[in-house]
């Protein structure tokens, strides 16, 4: 499963920075989503992560 999280900040102008600033969600744990380098996401973060971006969660992920 790819997490195309990049991608969408990207198409939307927006930084990890940004996006923690307004999620709560440290930078890290972004940055990590964005690079792929994640196993797990908690729901409540995901739950953030769509509010924020007005995506839904099909939006993020792909099955490769």
């Amino acid at each position: 499963m790819k997490i195309k999280l990049k991608e969408i900040l990207e198409n939307k102008n927006i930084t990890v920075y940004a996006l923690s600033k307004k999620t709560g969600i440290t930078q890290n744990n972004l940055g990590r989503l964005v690079k792929g380098e994640t196993i797990s996401i908690r729901y409540d973060n995901l739950e953030a992560i769509c509010k924020e971006l007005n995506i839904t969660p099909n939006d993020i992920f792909e099955i490769e």
